[in-house]
């Protein structure tokens, strides 16, 4: 049988699930593929999940109530449970506006291979960047449950991560990231 060592001994880090959480047009999607492509680069084994992806495939058949955000986040969860017992760090861009969701991931995952990066950014500046104009149709009633206009959005208590996205780069965000899973162990002898 394989163990997580072993894979650990060929790949040369731990596995790892890089949970982006952040308001609707922080930088989620943005930030995970650059991190994607950067730890690529550096010979991780790594994927990146994406919400709006999940949402068309694996979770199509959710809604947007409470429960059903939680059910995508807990199917996401399992998702990514499966890649890091096969050993892959794997980046996951969600919203995840509830922190027991987020826990529950957490647990399901095991602490010890759960990074949580929260993207801060204010509601006004996601908002001014939105590419999608998902913002204004919310806040014109086209568009109800709208994390961040009518819906929750519960900041993480306690990420091991936390950036603020409209100070900060997408290079500076990735790069801070990078610096955690080195200083955490989870990047043995790679360098970007």
């Amino acid at each position: 049988m394989i163990t997580q060592e072993d894979r650990e001994k060929r790949n040369q880090h731990r596995a790892a699930v890089i949970w982006i959480t952040g308001l609707p047009a922080s930088g989620k999607t943005t930030t995970a593929r650059r991190l994607e492509e950067t730890l690529f680069r550096m010979g991780v084994q790594v994927y990146a999940l994406d919400g709006d992806v999940l949402r068309r495939g694996l979770c199509k058949d959710l809604g947007f109530s409470e429960t059903a955000r939680s059910e995508n986040i807990r199917r996401v969860g399992e998702v990514c449970k499966l890649f890091a017992d096969a050993g892959f760090v794997v980046i996951a861009a969600f919203i995840s506006p509830y922190e027991r969701d987020r826990r529950q991931v957490r647990e399901m995952i095991g602490t010890e291979r759960f990074v949580e990066v929260f993207l801060d950014c204010p509601p006004e500046e996601c908002a001014r960047r939105d590419p999608k104009g998902h913002y204004r149709a919310a806040r014109e009633g086209k568009i109800r449950g709208f994390t961040g206009v009518d819906a929750p959005y519960e900041r993480p208590l306690a990420p091991e991560v936390r950036i603020d996205t409209q100070r900060c780069s997408v290079e500076d965000s990735v790069s801070e990231i990078i610096a955690y899973l080195h200083r955490s162990g989870f990047l043995m002898t790679k360098s970007g």
